[in-house]
């Protein structure tokens, strides 16, 4: 099939998330390797984004790629009542690289499964059913995990889908810190509210978080935020879980996010760059503790591909290519030189009103005004489907072949960890150049 064959089928035949239906018009890509793909024109783009902050490892990870093949030759599926090599050799790999303490392992296919997994066991050992999480969160689709989603994706279908019991908390987010005070003045009042929602709230299972917030904002909290949430649940006795889904695997210079401020969560969940997306795998891992409340008691969850062999099998290989491309630690020094590169555009540029990140993941957060912080777009104007600004942005990056996430008002830029220097400044060129298009719709400042 050509280019345009391929398009007609698949945007005929085809639901695409999280957007309205009409009018979608699809790149076809033929094919990727490295931080790179291209269409069926031929065109190569470079991958500024990891696809969906996925590809970790790459396109077309040639280990990883093996273990998938030699496994389909070998096993390539048993039910979940069944004991396999593959399963036996990933529960080691993960156990190794997870925070200490976190050995019992729960496998499904996505990120949001993971979630879902979680917040039912959380609801389960607790015997409680609410769960408090923030309002710039994005924890997956289904039933529960779009439910304690906090962004507009869950506004958009929670009067069809809703599982009771949501309960928002503010973001750890300075730029537009939601109490109005500045760090470290404030006392980390983002934190200590969460002690006072939990002191009256009553029938709180668990907190969910994104350690590092991902599509909405990559809100890097301030050093005495986790630790200090880490204390307020146990002193609730409220499980937290870490919703590690883009954060964890080297995306910021550690195995997961928690690492950086030393806190173990109860439960921690993650995908993606598991098996560098190379096939669908995700996890939801908790304590011995977590387990053993259902030892004589009844597990309430599972499916038909929980532990499948094809997916596991990968997930040993990719973290045995972390650690031989050492990209972890290429992910710290790759991620210094990014956020200094970004501050650099930032003092040309006149829409940009905030770059923040960790490790090999950044956001460039843009502004109408620097003084006021008005966004060109809100989530509303998301939701209903309104031009955005950020979409002009984005666009004219893909003109010159280089993808970005563009979410609302900010970009998102997570490159994979194998990306060379060259390349990375090959994006960020062609970011320089793109920001033009939104420094020619600031508004001049407001009179004093």
């Amino acid at each position: 099939m050509d280019g345009d064959e391929i398009r007609k089928v698949v945007r005929e035949t085809n639901y695409v998330t999280w957007r309205r239906q009409g009018g979608w018009d699809p790149l076809v890509v033929t094919r990727a390797e490295g931080s790179r793909f291209w269409d069926a024109a031929g065109k190569e783009y470079l991958d500024f984004s990891c696809q969906l902050v996925a590809t970790n490892l790459g396109h077309g990870n040639a280990r990883v790629a093996e273990a998938i093949a030699s496994q389909a030759k070998t096993l390539a599926y048993a039910a979940p009542s069944f004991a396999t090599e593959a399963r036996a050799r990933a529960s080691l790999a993960l156990i190794e690289v997870l925070p200490k303490g976190l050995n019992r392992l729960f496998f499904g296919t996505s990120g949001t499964e993971a979630n879902e997994a979680a917040l039912k066991i959380a609801r389960a050992v607790t015997g409680r059913t609410k769960v408090l999480s923030r309002y710039r969160s994005y924890h997956g689709a289904t039933a529960a995990s779009i439910s304690v989603t906090g962004e507009f994706r869950r506004r958009s279908i929670e009067r069809l889908q809703k599982v009771p019991g949501s309960v928002f908390a503010p973001d750890c987010y300075c730029y537009r810190c939601p109490f109005g005070l500045t760090y470290p003045d404030c006392g980390v009042a983002c934190a200590e509210y969460v002690d006072y929602q939990l002191t009256h709230e009553g029938d709180v299972a668990a907190m969910i978080l994104e350690p590092v917030v991902g599509t909405n904002g990559v809100l890097v909290p301030v050093p005495e935020y986790l630790p200090r949430i880490r204390e307020i649940t146990k002193k609730h006795d409220t499980l937290l879980i870490a919703d590690e889904v883009m954060s964890g695997w080297g995306r910021v210079g550690e195995w997961f996010a928690v690492n950086h401020w030393g806190v173990v969560p109860d439960i921690l969940t993650t995908a993606k760059g598991i098996t560098g997306a190379m096939i669908p795998l995700g996890l939801t891992a908790t304590t011995a503790a977590v387990h053993d409340a259902f030892r004589e008691n009844y597990f309430p969850h599972g499916h038909t591909y929980e532990a499948h062999p094809l997916t596991l099998s990968p997930a040993v290989a990719a973290i045995e290519e972390y650690r031989r491309l050492n990209l972890l630690e290429k992910s710290r020094k790759d991620g210094e030189y990014l956020l200094s590169r970004l501050n650099e555009m930032k003092g040309r540029h006149p829409s940009v009103g905030d770059v923040r990140g960790m490790g090999l993941f950044a956001a460039v957060e843009l502004v109408k005004n620097r003084t006021t912080k008005e966004p060109f777009n809100t989530q509303d104007d998301k939701m209903a489907g309104r031009p955005l600004l950020i979409e002009q942005v984005t666009g004219a990056m893909m003109k010159e072949g280089v993808f970005c996430i563009g979410w609302v008002s900010h970009l998102v830029i997570a490159p994979p960890l194998i990306i060379t220097r060259e390349e990375l400044d090959r994006g960020l060129a062609v970011l320089d150049r793109a920001l033009s298009v939104a420094d020619a719709k600031v508004s001049p400042s407001p009179a004093t």
